[in-house]
């Protein structure tokens, strides 16, 4: 019997949220006290989640936090996160159970290099649920979940100045290759705005970037807001159009309609939007497909390998709306 269960994932911020799904189902299936250790930087994803019991965070070193995790008498480590840090972590309670689960790397290597498909057809959120099937613990089909703080929840109606619909455009993303380039945002305002006002959403480095596709009609929060916050404009839009990126996850866990766009990365590397067996799937994928290029990197790179950027520059975006 689970009494007390210690969750790692110390980053990033779509693999956070893909986890909340194992987060829930080990909570309400084994009715465990859950715990869960991250960086700082992410303490606001899980510390809002009612699922989690304590959050842990991770500063500089774990050695500091050792004492203080060996005291709570785990029955067991879920490492989902499976880097030498949190194996290293795991080694340290070598008396305790500990599972994680199948990153997939090879597979991937042979998709990036050799250009061979050899995918797990299942999605990485089903994947980290998976490492702990040996207690029973299965998939309620609920998805992911994503939960806003009261403080964060944004008034839209002040920012849009009226309440119609609108859409929230995701610009930016971790990795070069991931990111729509600026001629085919534009490209997709132009699409969208006969039909929905559009608000930009990002973090602080696509502030300029956002402030040069401002029109009427369009409205720049880059850098404006958390990352709550920016969650709760897209739990208030009609749909989220996104690169491969966390917000697309946020996107999926709220339940959104998503119109996703992959550029050097697959969705098939198991990072499509999931939103579970008893909720309507309505992504809709856009991706250039037969690119003999594609996938060139498991993450995203900081550059086009070939120069010519074929995978989001060939884009076509009819069937946005």
């Amino acid at each position: 019997m689970l009494k007390k269960v210690l969750i790692i994932r110390f980053s990033s911020l779509g693999d956070i949220v893909l986890t909340s799904l194992a987060v829930r189902c080990i909570k309400k299936q084994t009715g465990a006290e859950v715990h869960y250790l991250t960086k700082t930087s992410f303490s606001d994803i899980v510390s809002s989640n009612p699922y989690i019991d304590k959050v842990w965070l991770l500063n500089k070193s774990l050695n500091e936090l050792l004492p203080s995790l060996k005291k709570e008498n785990y029955d067991l480590i879920v490492d989902l996160h499976n880097n030498l840090r949190s194996r290293l972590l795991r080694l340290s309670f070598f008396t305790i159970p500990a599972v994680s689960y199948d990153k997939g790397n090879f597979a991937k290597w042979l998709s990036v290099f050799l250009k061979i498909n050899r995918f797990f057809k299942e999605h990485v959120a089903i994947k980290y649920l998976q490492s702990v099937q040996k207690w029973n613990i299965k998939d309620d089909g609920m998805g992911l979940d994503y939960f806003i703080p009261e403080k964060d929840k944004i008034n839209m109606v002040s920012i849009l100045r009226h309440n119609r619909a609108f859409v929230a455009l995701v610009i930016g993303a971790a990795h070069f290759t991931k990111r729509v380039p600026e001629i085919k945002l534009k490209e997709i305002i132009t699409k969208i705005k006969p039909e929905y006002p559009i608000v930009l959403v990002g973090g602080k480095a696509e502030k300029n970037q956002g402030d040069g596709l401002v029109e009427e009609g369009v409205i720049n929060t880059c850098g404006q807001y958390s990352m709550s916050q920016s969650a709760s404009i897209l739990s208030q839009s009609a749909m989220v159009i996104s690169p491969d990126t966390g917000m697309m996850h946020i996107a999926a866990a709220l339940k959104k309609p998503i119109r996703s766009i992959w550029g050097s990365t697959l969705a098939e590397f198991g990072f499509w939007p999931y939103y579970g067996d008893q909720n309507q799937d309505t992504n809709i994928s856009f991706e250039v497909k037969n690119l003999a290029c594609r996938p060139c990197a498991r993450f995203g790179r900081n550059a086009c390998p070939k120069g010519h950027f074929d995978c989001m520059m060939k884009q076509d975006f009819d069937g946005l709306i």
